[in-house]
This record gives C-alpha cells, sequence and structure tokens, in this order.
C-alpha cells in the first residue's frame, strides 16, 4: 500500500512529524504532501535541539549538545494519524537517527531498546498513562488566581468532586474532547471533574508500551488544542493553585508473558506473583532516581506530600493511595495491574515509560 499516494488523495496537505524533547515540550516540523515522493516522511532538525531548555530558545551550557550537526527525523507512518482539530494536518511520531542509525540521544528511541531488553526477559508491559488537567480561564480578581506564562488564570468553574453539574457546565467541551480522542484511536474508558475547581480527569484503554506513550503526546496534544478552540487553557501542570489539588499524570502498568497477564498468582500471598513482586521491588528500589525523570520539576515536589493521595511513601499497598505504588486488587480478587503515582503530567512519557 502506497501511504503517501492515498494522503496525496485526501484532505490532508501537510504531515506534522512530531518528537517530545528533554524539556518536555512537544515539537513538530510539518511537510507539504505534495513534496513528499517515497514511503517515508522525514525533516532535519540541529543536534543542539535535544539541549533546549523551556524557558529559552538556546542550548543548556555543560549538556554535551551543541548547534554543530544535524538529526534526522524520520515519521513512523504506522503512526499516521489525521488530526481532527486540525484539518488538512496529520501527525507522525519521529524518531531521531544519525548516518542511519537511531540516536542515542532519542527519547522514543530510548523506550524501544527498554521494550526489547524486557522482551528478552520473556516479558512485556502494557501501560495506560492517567491524565488530570485544569481547564482556565484568563483574568480574574478572586482569591484562586494564578500565573501561567505571564497570563492572569482562574478556574474555569468552582464545582466539587464527581459534581454532575460539572459535567453540565463542561459538556461541550469534554465532549469535543473526547470524540477527538476517539477518532484518533484511542480508547477512552471514564470521565470525571477531579478535586481541584475546574479539574478533570479522562482515563483511556491501556496498551503496548510505546503506543502507551505515544497516546500521552497525542492525549496532551488534544486537550490543549480543544481547550483553546473553547478560549480556555487546558494545563497539566503538577501544581497549579497551592491550596488545591494537584494534576498527576498516574502510570498504570502490567506485566505480561506468552499474551497472559501474569500480575496474579491465588497461590501467593496478597495474590500478587513472584514476578510482580520483583518487578515492583525494583521500582521502589530506584524509586528516588526515577523520579528525576518521572516528576522532574520543582512544581512536581509540591504535589507529592503526605496526605495528597500522590504517592509520597516509598511503599507499595493494596488499594493504597498514599502509597507511591498502589496495587489494584479488583472485586474478583485478582491483581491485573497497578500505578505508579509518582508521575505527572511535566515528564517525557517515552522516557518516563522506558
Amino acid at each position: 500500500m502506497n501511504i503517501i499516494k492515498d494522503i496525496s488523495n485526501s484532505q490532508i496537505s501537510f504531515i506534522r512529524v512530531l518528537w517530545c524533547d528533554n524539556a518536555n515540550i512537544i515539537r513538530a516540523k510539518a511537510v507539504c504532501v505534495d513534496s513528499v515522493n517515497d514511503q517515508e516522511v522525514a525533516v532535519g532538525i540541529s543536534r543542539g535541539q535535544q539541549g533546549v531548555p523551556v524557558m529559552y530558545d538556546g542550548v543548556v551550557a555543560g549538556c554535551g549538545l551543541d548547534p554543530v550537526g544535524e538529526i534526522t527525523l524520520k515519521g513512523d507512518m504506522s503512526t499516521l494519524t489525521p488530526i481532527p482539530y486540525a484539518p488538512g494536518h496529520a501527525r507522525v511520531m519521529g524518531d531521531m537517527f544519525i548516518e542511519d542509525k537511531v540516536w542515542e540521544n532519542c527519547p522514543r528511541g530510548f523506550l524501544k531498546r527498554m521494550i526489547t531488553k524486557l522482551q528478552k526477559e520473556g516479558l512485556e508491559v502494557k501501560a495506560a498513562f492517567e491524565n488530570e488537567f485544569y481547564l482556565l480561564k484568563q483574568k480574574g480578581n478572586n482569591n484562586h488566581k494564578n500565573i501561567i506564562n505571564g497570563l492572569s488564570v482562574e478556574p474555569s468553574d468552582f464545582t466539587p468532586f464527581s459534581s454532575s453539574f460539572s459535567m453540565d457546565l463542561n459538556h461541550n467541551i469534554i465532549m469535543d474532547i473526547v470524540e477527538a480522542l476517539i477518532v484518533q484511536n484511542i480508547t477512552v474508558e471514564q470521565y470525571y471533574p477531579e478535586s481541584g475547581p475546574g479539574q478533570h480527569e479522562i482515563t483511556v484503554g491501556y496498551t503496548d508500551a510505546l503506543g502507551a506513550a505515544s497516546n500521552q503526546i497525542v492525549f496532551r496534544e488534544t486537550v490543549k488544542a480543544i481547550a483553546s478552540k473553547h478560549n480556555l487553557r487546558g494545563s497539566f501542570l503538577p501544581k497549579i493553585f497551592p491550596d488545591k489539588a494537584a494534576n498527576g499524570c498516574h502510570l498504570h502498568l502490567s506485566l505480561w508473558k506468552d499474551d497472559k497477564n501474569i500480575l496474579h498468582d491465588p497461590e501467593c500471598k496478597y495474590g500478587l506473583s513472584e514476578t510482580g513482586k520483583q518487578f515492583i521491588a525494583g521500582i521502589l528500589y530506584h524509586l528516588p532516581a526515577l523520579m528525576a525523570i518521572t516528576t522532574p520539576i520543582p512544581r512536581s515536589y509540591r504535589r507529592i506530600r503526605p496526605q495528597m493521595w500522590s504517592g509520597a511513601y516509598q511503599v507499595w499497598g493494596l488499594n493504597n493511595r498514599e502509597a507511591a505504588i498502589r496495587v489494584i486488587r479488583e472485586d474478583d480478587g485478582k491483581v491485573r495491574h497497578f500505578e505508579l503515582k509518582t508521575v505527572d503530567a511535566s515528564a517525557n512519557p517515552y522516557l518516563a515509560l522506558g
């Protein structure tokens, strides 16, 4: 099948090649379909691009990267998806190459290497990111206002946890987000207003590790774009209002072997298999170091505090929302997945999951 020809015959004019950099900024270059002659979509970016921070357009001193050298960003055509909120544009996830080899500093390449290492152990991880986000409006003269990117903002509403009235107030924007996610082949499972004013949570279905990380990119892009169309700002910052609920991005994980979920073992204590216990023990042991990647900014640690249900303790527990790892035992007594709570959306999903 000639993918490019099929796209050329559609209403797509540009293909965006996306990458998520080390500062967790989702970036893209768009290629006009008419200029693509084969099955591959590729663009060039500076080698120093992975050393550019959030706050300014320059390479961080001492990062080992510089403006000398070119990286080829090749689109993974299996991820080609029309963008419903940007008519005429489609998207592919990009992999970074140098001299026809995956660049060692490619976040997506890093996750692929970790998937391969796990496969050598005969194992596979399936995952889903569980996002909380705020819908914010500009200006306001009450105690809940805050400054984001120089703008004074406040919550879009002031309703409590799981308020059905909040569902009514936000029906149009949430339905637009959900419909856009579904069109982009993301399975939506649940929605509810979260604890903070103007805060929401939409949960999506699990998939393979690489797909889960890419879904997280799509999720963030979609929420922000749809919110903007409704004259709102969608924010995933881990802590926006000092006295209000924070935004987590809990990572749900399950462990598979030979196409079978192997986390549950009725013969083991707590119903958690020995392999599952060992896997969780490894995460807990390395958790302080892992959090440099999964919770990478100062606001991350304004969220992770006791009595905030954010995983402030380096422990695991059955259905314990204060533990860093919540092992979820379902109504039938089985353990099918667990939740790593010390993750937020300021993390690059490919690095965090890898």
